[in-house]
């Protein structure tokens, strides 16, 4: 069973807490693209986590997790990452950790790079994180990066460096007017965080295509959502990769393979970091109440996420382009204080009513039509199954269900594992 998990929405779904939930099932879980600009938030029996590079998979004892070719690794990241895990009792080793070889590095002068264009854009800033993302992909489709596979060939790293960080500074010096990056530093800062790395090393086309072979069942974890898609989000306020299930066997590095199930997650609200279109949002006190509510801050970041109602129009479209085959409701125990609870079902565009995700200017234009279903207002953590659930609860989950065509099966009540209801 090859099954993906992707988000619908804006990111910060919960897809990290559906993979931790679901990995128990499956062999490998696999992060296929993005790098250490989102982070997904699991709690389990051993604590609270937050992961931006490894995937959820790491949690479970026998579970094998990669990190695939589609990604751009902060090595200094992710040994800071696994250094947190591991104080925790977390096992990381090269047994249930591979890392491909063709997998590309984050480097110190991509993040450098990524403040000084956030810098220089000022107000019209599309809400980095500041992390070198954009910076990095843009090299690896330039041809111009440092992958994984560099850090087992030392004779050759050097060199390859050296010629990287002339080019670079003839953006950072002539370009930006800031001091130089020096080569040997970076030379330095890649033995320092590269070196503990080199175990964990490997071509992983070949072992998913054992793995494949062997019939394994196979979680793909995505970061982030359909609306922050390169393709099909909203440009230019999106990240820098793929974030569609098309795209994880690419991203694995098995381009071959067919996804069984899409899984796609989306929260009970709606919620966004960074700049850019957010039709249904709120502000002021609503908006407040809301996000203190859903705890609604990055798990990367630590930034106050944007908040709203559920957005119809915005879920079908990230349904429909991440071909999800069922849906996971995550969050509902939130929305227990509402006495009503308001849904966006439409867009009005330039004095008409549209149901179809815009993109381009029509977007920026869009305005929310809402309607309203009433509140459960009652704790639903405890519950474990439809019949527990209040009737307004489950009014909810069906009209959501019907406005996006697709068949809602996970609905979490709660941050923790045993947490959830299955429809």
């Amino acid at each position: 069973m090859l099954t993906a998990i992707v988000g619908t929405n804006w990111g910060d779904e919960g897809k990290g807490r559906m993979v931790d939930l679901l990995s128990s099932d499956y062999d490998i879980v696999i992060r296929y693209q993005g790098g250490n600009n989102a982070g997904h938030t699991v709690i389990n029996e051993k604590g609270k986590f937050i992961l931006n590079l490894l995937p959820s998979g790491i949690l479970r004892e026998n579970t094998v997790n990669v990190m695939g070719c589609g990604m751009v690794i902060d090595i200094e990241h992710l040994y800071n990452e696994a250094k947190r895990l591991t104080d925790k009792g977390i096992s990381i080793t090269p047994d249930n950790l591979k890392i491909s070889e063709k997998a590309v590095i984050c480097m110190p002068y991509h993040r450098l790079l990524d403040n000084l264009e956030e810098d220089r854009l000022r107000d019209m800033a599309y809400g980095s994180t500041r992390r070198g993302i954009a910076p990095v992909y843009g090299d690896k489709y330039m041809k111009k990066s440092v992958r994984m596979i560099d850090l087992l060939n030392p004779e050759t790293l050097e060199k390859k460096v050296r010629g990287l960080v002339e080019w670079k500074n003839l953006m950072i010096k002539g370009g930006y007017g800031t001091e130089a990056v020096d080569a040997g530093e970076m030379i330095s800062w890649l033995r320092k965080y590269g070196d503990w790395l080199k175990p964990f090393i490997c071509d992983t086309t070949l072992l998913l295509s054992a793995a494949i072979k062997e019939e394994k069942n196979i979680l793909f974890e995505a970061q982030l959502g359909a609306l922050k898609d390169i393709d099909f989000g909203i440009v230019p306020y999106t990240t820098s990769s793929s974030t569609i299930a098309a795209y994880a066997p690419i991203g694995s590095g098995v381009p071959f393979a067919k996804l069984d199930r899409v899984i796609g997650i989306t929260k009970a609200y709606s919620s966004a970091v960074g700049e850019g279109p957010f039709t249904a949002e709120l502000f002021g006190e609503e908006a407040a109440k809301l996000r203190e509510a859903g705890g609604e801050y990055g798990a990367a970041t630590g930034r106050p996420r944007r908040v709203g109602p559920f957005d119809v129009v915005a879920t079908k479209y990230g349904v429909i382009i991440q071909g999800a085959t069922e849906i996971a409701l995550t969050k509902l125990d939130v929305l227990s204080y509402m006495d009503k609870i308001p849904v966006c079902v439409a867009y009005e565009i330039d004095g008409e009513r549209t149901t179809d995700f815009p993109i381009g200017d029509r977007l920026d234009r869009a305005k929310p039509v809402y309607e309203y279903m009433e509140g459960f207002k009652t704790d639903i953590s405890g519950c474990r199954k439809p019949g527990d659930l209040p009737k307004a609860a489950l009014d909810y989950i069906k009209f959501i269900e019907e406005a996006i065509s697709c068949r809602i099966k996970y609905v979490s009540v709660g941050p923790s594992r045993d947490q959830y209801v299955i429809m």
